[in-house]
């Protein structure tokens, strides 16, 4: 919870409402084993963006590195970003061989920017291309039954135990930081670290 929360008009002193979350969920079958799903969703902190980042896994043995010890050099994982908003877009950094003799690579980036792209031409908010499917009777974009119940079938056992009366007091975040210091915990027990926006 942000600090100064529960100070809103019209919310309890003692609220225990969250305003952030991070999880990790792991999808138990053959083609998801052993891959993490890190999220994370709050309010009042430094930016406002939605976006998936697909972080590819390293290969077992790497031919090239980044330093003298090529063999033993930990090199930045290859990333895909798909920016959903603001400034739609796709990010791609992959590590890359310096031209020359030797073994020696550095990140690189591609981008694709909507604005960019298709200069004049804005993308409406979703609220506005929501309702317009509705008024079209497009139903491509909507989230299916199966997936709300599925949702659900995640987020409920959370919100029970968090209005259970032994539940530990929310973590509470700076307004305008990246969240609470726990999530980043959560991600570095995964040898992992959140992307900045």
């Amino acid at each position: 919870q942000y600090e100064g929360y529960t100070s809103l008009p019209g919310v309890a002193p003692g609220s225990t409402t969250p305003t952030y979350a991070a999880m990790t969920l792991r999808i138990d079958n053959w083609r998801w084993q052993g891959v993490p799903f890190f999220l994370r969703s709050g309010k009042a902190l430094s930016g406002k963006s939605t976006e998936v980042v697909i972080q590819f896994r390293e290969p077992p043995h790497l031919l090239m590195g980044s330093g003298p010890n090529a063999e033993s050099a930990k090199i930045e994982p290859n990333t895909l970003a798909l920016r959903l908003q603001p400034n739609e877009g796709m990010h791609l950094r992959f590590m890359s061989k310096v031209p020359g003799g030797g073994t020696a690579t550095r990140p690189v980036d591609m981008r694709f920017n909507y604005d960019d792209t298709f200069e004049g031409q804005s993308i409406p908010d979703a609220y506005v291309q929501l309702l317009d499917d509705v008024v079209r009777g497009d139903q491509s974009l909507f989230t299916r039954s199966d997936n709300i119940h599925a949702a659900w079938a995640i987020v409920d056992p959370l919100l029970e135990a968090w209005s259970a009366s032994d539940a530990p007091p929310p973590a509470l975040y700076r307004v305008g930081s990246d969240g609470p210091a726990q999530a980043d915990t959560m991600l570095e027990a995964e040898g992992q670290m959140w992307r900045a926006g």
